[in-house]
């Protein structure tokens, strides 16, 4: 049987996601016939291209949007047409020389997008080929603008259809979406699934959804896959199942594929396809959803889960390697690492070692479930991946990397003279001392991402951080002084969180950018979710849980009433808008109280609080 796995758009377009390749290593490891295909480049390079700017003024012009990016469009149309292609080889590294010509600010047809180059002080100190790859992802960024304001309000860059997904108890807006007039997007969608069955002749058809964003593009293709070739088995996994779609109810998901299986992929597929060939009961599946009777039945199964290490070498066979495109959304050097350049994804532990935020899915196996492969079989694995891809940049996608099999990789890396740039997510904890972060660095590591949080220690306390603030600040003077660059993931909103608090936090990240411990940030405002001990016991932190929503689709995130009144959602504007200028280094001499609407408490904290921690 030929297993075809299908990454739905839309995601990153500078590397493949990690599950398919993941699964297509395993499964071909396994005798399974196996092929892969990334839906979402696919598409973005048939929008991004002459016939997709025909199609785009095409469709437009019928439904007659006139936003201002629209409008720069239509006035531009030919010149779009000449230079999208160009564009496109260029950020695909094709075509490097045409840097000076990009860079001139002549070549392109500059719309709303370029405005931001007026408030921008890092864009002039950019090389030649910097620029030309900000003002040419700019340019990407307009056309992905007139798409979503002129032809299909669901595409974005790195997602489609994702309002419909988010916290959606009911099946039926998606219903009624996927039934709907088709958009341009769609058609083009429905074009794909024919050429995939025409040119795989799959047995099997599974799907991975890591995002809500990624939902409605799977389901369009399913929806077509059932409409020409209803015989073909379709089966739905991945994250967002996995936290969504674990009380599944609604019989309807039904219509669009025949399996929907959580958590780790290996066991669950490696049953259905024995299963399919006859040699496996639909009772000895594995943590599958399936339709019977017009009822939804869960069928746990035969489920002894496949160790890490024996999971293979991820196999990247049949992906377009070279056609994936590389942005830079903004020329802060660590923010941009998401969507610049390939970075081979690899996992060295599945799971958590920590696993005890209070915040966070702890009860899912995705993070209670901690499985690390051994320092050598994860190099033996860089190795090989190496001479598929020929890439030598690796993002290592673990939830948390343990410190001590960072430290045995990083020696085996350099005792067995493998060279590789690499970066990963980590715990700002005190076992990140200055030697460990400096032999990271000889090993090849540029760059870390990690949890601040809510900053401040009663609150990293509450939420069972297991890390206080000097020993996450040390840790961040650790890795920025062995030259790593570090990036924090920040969160406001949470249980019992003050303005006072919320103040102080940012003061104390102003602190840490102006001293050059942190290069980039993200701040997000805190949810919580039925799978946190939050919220298991809501009272502990002050919390009255409201009633879940109707429904049998999509439960995940759960509506509560804090006992601290807050308003969070004008606070965030301000942590937005301050967070956005420390990564362009402008503001770090501002008051924190200036980034907010309206009064705000002064900061609690001194202005010299992170030099006096350290020095403490």
């Amino acid at each position: 049987m030929r297993v075809l796995l299908i990454t739905p758009p839309m995601m990153q377009l500078n590397a493949p996601y990690a599950a398919g390749p993941h699964l297509a290593g395993f499964l071909r490891q396994n005798g399974v016939d196996v092929v892969q295909a990334d839906a979402s480049l696919s598409l973005a390079l048939e929008l991004f291209s002459r016939r997709g700017i025909e199609s785009i003024r095409r469709d437009i012009l019928k439904k007659g949007r006139r936003s201002a990016a629209v409008r720069h469009f239509l006035a531009h149309t030919v010149r779009y047409a000449a230079t999208v292609e160009p564009v496109v080889r260029f950020l695909q590294g094709k075509n490097p020389p045409r840097a000076a010509k990009l860079a001139g600010r002549r070549f392109l047809p500059e719309g709303p997008r370029f405005a931001v180059l007026a408030e921008n002080p890092v864009f002039e100190s950019l090389d030649i080929s910097d620029k030309a790859k900000y003002l040419a992802s700019l340019y990407i960024d307009d056309l992905a603008d007139v798409i979503r304001e002129g032809v299909d309000a669901r595409f974005e860059l790195s997602r489609y259809g994702e309002t419909l997904a988010v916290s959606a108890p009911s099946f039926g807006p998606i219903r009624k979406a996927l039934e709907a007039r088709p958009s341009l997007v769609d058609r083009l969608l429905d074009r794909m699934a024919d050429d995939l069955i025409s040119k795989h002749r799959p047995g099997l058809v599974a799907f991975t959804v890591p995002f809500p964003g990624n939902l409605y593009g799977a389901l369009r293709l399913a929806r077509r896959i059932k409409q020409k070739h209803p015989s073909i088995p379709i089966a739905l996994g991945g994250g967002y199942v996995n936290t969504e779609l674990r009380g599944l109810r609604e019989p309807r998901l039904f219509d669009y594929v025949d399996f929907v299986t959580l958590d780790a992929g290996e066991r669950p597929l490696r049953n259905l396809i024995a299963h399919l060939e006859g040699r496996r009961s639909v009772q000895e599946l594995c943590r599958t959803f399936v339709r019977r009777g017009g009822s939804v039945q869960f069928i746990t199964g035969v489920c002894s889960d496949v160790a890490l290490s024996d999971t293979g070498v991820p196999d990247y066979k049949g992906l377009m390697l070279g056609r994936y495109v590389s942005l830079c959304e903004m020329p802060n050097p660590m923010h941009r690492l998401w969507s610049d350049g390939h970075w081979n994804k690899l996992m060295l532990a599945r799971g958590c070692y920590w696993r005890k935020c209070a915040f966070c899915d702890t009860t899912l196996d995705y993070i209670c479930r901690f499985d690390p492969a051994s320092a050598d079989e994860l190099v033996d694995r860089i190795e090989a991946v190496i001479a598929a891809t020929g890439s030598r940049g690796f993002h290592f996608v673990d939830e948390a990397t343990p410190p001590a099999l960072l430290k045995a990789v990083a020696e085996r890396l350099l005792a067995r003279r493998v060279k590789i740039e690499w970066w990963t997510n980590i715990r700002f904890e005190k076992t990140f001392t200055p030697a460990l972060c400096r032999l990271l660095a000889k090993s090849g590591c540029v760059a870390v991402t990690g949890g601040l949080e809510t900053v401040t220690d009663r609150l990293l306390k509450l939420m069972n951080k297991g890390v206080t603030l000097p020993q996450a600040a040390r840790a961040m003077k650790a890795f920025a002084d062995a030259g790593i660059m570090v990036h924090a993931y920040l969160m406001y909103g949470f249980p019992s969180q003050t303005e006072q608090d919320t103040v102080d936090a940012l003061e104390i990240v102003r602190q840490l950018f102006g001293a050059g411990y942190v290069q980039s940030a993200y701040w997000h405002r805190f949810a919580l979710t039925v799978h946190s001990s939050i919220h298991r016991a809501p009272a502990k932190y002050g919390l009255r849980l409201l009633p879940m929503p109707a429904g049998g689709f999509a439960v995940n995130e759960a509506a509560y009433r804090d006992s601290v009144k807050c308003d969070h959602l004008r606070l965030g504007q301000g942590l937005r808008k301050a967070i956005y200028n420390y990564m362009h280094g402008v503001g770090l001499d501002f008051d924190v109280q200036s980034w907010f609407t309206g009064n705000v408490p002064r900061p609690g904290v001194r202005r010299d609080y992170v030099e006096r921690i350290l020095r403490a």
